[in-house]
């Protein structure tokens, strides 16, 4: 069953959103909107890179972006709450993620508040997703996605969904979105899910 709007009593749920300089930024955008809307706490992370990637590949400032989270933090600020595992999160979705981001996880690193945070989701066992975006793919990105999976995170490259058939790229984004969040149990409601094939 799906959640949406904690209810009387309930905590908030609390999820780390961390931005990578991959292309795809529209996708963490999306997801921050998402989740404010869900009244989901949120703790962003940027890297200076993404910051880069935003102002190029959308109409947003990074400014902007990081008025949609709760909190956020300094990718050099390795005391940051995030960065203890004895800080409850419900988990860490790095939307878009890249090889670089990704080696650095695979490989323990924890050189900025990004691998750090997402070395604790590990450790800690709470939920990890890598919405890794990289075409084609090496031998070696495998093996370090392999590896992160292993360890228990979550690979999801937001591959297109033409079944929705989409009318535009925004459809396409608010499913991969949605399927995200399915992760934690939550329903953005905003995606038309799988029903089988429909009769004309």
């Amino acid at each position: 069953m799906s959640a949406s709007q904690p209810q009387a009593g309930e905590l908030r749920k609390k999820i780390v959103v961390a931005f990578t300089g991959a292309t795809g930024a529209i996708l963490g955008i999306n997801l921050l909107i998402a989740l404010r809307h869900l009244n989901v706490e949120t703790h962003l992370i940027m890297s200076k890179w993404a910051e880069s990637t935003i102002k190029y590949e959308t109409d947003y400032h990074p400014s902007n972006v990081k008025a949609l989270a709760d909190h956020v933090y300094n990718i050099g600020d390795m005391a940051a709450p995030i960065s203890s595992g004895s800080f409850h999160t419900d988990g860490m979705i790095i939307v878009p993620c890249s090889m670089k981001t990704l080696a650095a996880i695979s490989s323990g690193l924890c050189n900025d508040l990004i691998s750090r945070s997402a070395d604790v989701m590990l450790k800690e066992r709470r939920k990890l997703v890598l919405v890794t975006r990289e075409t084609p793919l090496s031998d070696i990105h495998l093996r370090n996605m392999l590896s992160v999976s292993r360890s228990g995170a979550i690979i999801f490259p937001p591959v297109p969904a033409f079944y929705i058939k989409p009318s535009s790229v925004e459809d396409l984004v608010n499913q991969s979105v949605g399927r995200m969040l399915d992760l934690f149990n939550l329903d953005t409601g905003t995606f038309e899910r799988w029903n089988g094939w429909k009769k004309d």
